[in-house]
């Protein structure tokens, strides 16, 4: 490896670990029925964005909620020493994209047949910190 490559490596490892993420790969719900549970919490703070989730009818609603709890706990390995009341979380981003597509053959009249696209989906979601409140 080279020593610019060595280096490009090293400085993004480095801006990870100051990064909260989690992600939920192949989620079997159709990408427009999860992004419309998740810009019900984009930008919210992670208690009130909880009790949306935990209130909300939607079954996507219950995938996003086990994430949120997923990236809370990666911050909370990464800083083992401060409270979660203190820092002050906040999702900064959550992205939903596309994922594999099942494609199924459904019978139609007169020996014809439709296609059926059951969807799924990515969810990225980014937590941040408000750093005027941590040391």
């Amino acid at each position: 490896m080279g020593v610019r490559k060595r280096e490009r490596a090293e400085a993004i490892k480095e801006a990870k670990k100051t990064q909260y993420f989690a992600k939920l790969n192949n989620c079997p719900t159709s990408p427009r029925k999860m992004r419309l549970v998740a810009d019900l919490v984009r930008g919210e703070k992670i208690n009130t964005a909880l009790n949306i989730l935990r209130f909300s009818k939607k079954e996507a609603s219950n995938r996003l909620e086990k994430l949120l709890l997923s990236a809370i706990a990666n911050w909370q390995a990464k800083n083992e020493e401060a409270s979660l009341e203190d820092a002050d979380l906040f999702i900064k981003e959550i992205r939903v994209d596309g994922g594999t597509m099942l494609k199924r053959l459904r019978p139609a009249p007169q020996g014809r047949a439709h296609r059926i696209r059951k969807r799924s989906n990515h969810v990225t979601l980014v937590l941040g910190a408000n750093d005027n409140t941590q040391s």
